[in-house]
């Protein structure tokens, strides 16, 4: 049984992301099922560090916009989420040239905390980096005073 309370439609998940550090770092939503949804990234001049890998703290921001979204798209109507904490454990290097994929799926879904475990591969399907990423589930009566700018609030 589906976990998401929102449509996921790739192709406007990708649309909606124009003009911000999604599209900047060319993040891509890929695939979804029931519980997980994926996103890649190409790991050129934009991702990488200067040793020619994947820069650390890049892998981060692939796996909490791909969390993030995972959470938005699974809490009740009205309702919206901030991240708490995200954390990372690197263990293998994402090569210049290369494509990482990263799944998100949810280790813990909570009326007041969502827990959403990432793992990001290589092309070999190899681990190159672990994340979880905590994220408060807020109510309507605060969901209210979490400001967004004029352009997401008229979606």
């Amino acid at each position: 049984m589906a976990i998401w309370t929102k449509e996921l439609d790739l192709k406007a998940l990708n649309a909606g992301s124009a003009n911000t550090a999604i599209s900047h770092l060319g993040i891509e939503f890929t695939e979804y099922g029931d519980d997980y949804v994926c996103a890649r990234i190409h790991v050129d001049e934009r991702t990488c560090q200067p040793y020619g890998i994947l820069h650390g703290g890049v892998s981060v921001v692939l796996a909490e916009t791909l969390g993030s979204l995972a959470a938005a798209c699974s809490i009740p109507e009205g309702y919206r989420c901030v991240g708490l904490n995200v954390s990372a454990n690197h263990v293998r290097a994402g090569r210049k040239g290369s494509w990482i994929t990263a799944t998100a799926r949810p280790t813990h879904l909570g009326r007041t905390t969502h827990v959403w475990g990432i793992e990001l591969r290589d092309e070999d399907g190899k681990l190159t980096c672990s994340c979880s990423l905590t994220m408060a589930i807020l109510p309507p009566e605060q969901a209210s005073r979490v400001r967004l700018d004029a352009e997401s609030l008229a979606k």
